[in-house]
């Protein structure tokens, strides 16, 4: 061989960056000025969210006692706030049956921590309110503790 001689390497094309770019860009500009498409994507979402309800009557339940973990027990007293759809006052059975089955055997530790209590509240109030919910329509939106006992 030749000094001379030297191994040919194909040679990138010039241009392959700035085709790459370009389709970048006409992409781009097809999404976000050239149609529907780009609208989609780049528009802001519309709230779908349900009107709050308006509140109505408050139906006070009689307390009960629910045993817990431990052999500790939970007196709870409850009252259900009805929206302004519901028809007449709730019977608070549903509820009380609810509430019932939420704490009973729970650990007296848990509920008397405010974030255990807390949850729990919350877990209540979603069944509650999703067993007073008839059509679609919302005849409790919250419950609220008038009595809270552990022994």
């Amino acid at each position: 061989m030749a000094k001379d001689d030297k191994t040919t390497e194909p040679t990138p094309t010039k241009g392959g960056k700035k085709k790459l770019i370009m389709i970048i860009a006409i992409a781009l500009i097809a999404l976000i000025g050239g149609g529907a498409g780009g609208y989609m994507i780049f528009a802001p979402k519309k709230a779908t969210a349900e009107p709050k309800p308006t509140p109505g009557v408050v139906s006070v339940l009689d307390a009960i006692t629910i045993n817990l973990a431990d052999g500790h027990y939970l007196k709870l007293k409850m009252t259900l706030q009805a929206t302004t759809e519901a028809a007449e006052p709730p019977d608070g059975s549903k509820a009380l049956d609810i509430a019932i089955e939420l704490f009973s055997n729970q650990s007296p530790d848990t509920l008397l921590s405010t974030d255990g209590r807390e949850k729990a509240k919350q877990d209540l109030v979603a069944k509650v309110v999703t067993a007073y919910t008839v059509d679609k329509k919302k005849e409790v939106m919250d419950i609220y503790f008038t009595t809270f006992v552990i022994q």
